[in-house]
């Protein structure tokens, strides 16, 4: 299974409600355990990042807030709460579509998940996805489009 377009999928749900199109899912023993989207606007809620609400569900379902043995796969490199959220899970490994070039976290801007200063060194692969660009890009344009 291709968990990366599986993010993808959840992205496009964020797009179809007018957020911002970022998805996410976690996977453990090649399972897939959690899935969210953006739903800041329509929560009205700052910390509805799909990373957060990825987070929470996982937790939920292995009943225990260690994400050990876990990967998310992310379609946007995460924001500076996100990230902090992932290392305070203890996820394992963090596979990213696209870099955020305005305030990405995990190497762009700056890099909380592989930081010496928090004792953290989290396994992250970037997988530069055409689809996770496409679709931030599709969304901006329309936004701008609409002003």
């Amino acid at each position: 299974m291709d968990y990366m377009e599986e993010a993808i999928k959840e992205a496009r749900k964020a797009l179809k409600y007018g957020e911002v199109p970022v998805g996410a899912v976690i996977v453990k023993d090649d399972k897939i355990i959690s899935r969210a989207y953006n739903l800041k606007e329509r929560r009205n809620d700052v910390t509805a990042h799909a990373e957060v609400l990825a987070v929470r569900e996982a937790s939920k379902y292995i009943n225990n807030w260690r994400l050990t043995g876990c990967s998310m796969y992310v379609t946007l490199e995460p924001c500076p709460m996100c990230a902090a959220a992932i290392v305070q899970s203890r996820l394992s490994k963090l596979y990213i579509g696209a870099p955020d070039i305005d305030s990405g976290a995990c190497g762009s801007v700056i890099n909380l998940v592989q930081n010496n200063y928090l004792n953290y060194w989290m396994d992250v692969k970037w997988q530069y996805n055409d689809d996770c660009s496409e679709l931030l890009s599709e969304f901006f344009r329309t936004k701008r489009r609409k002003q």
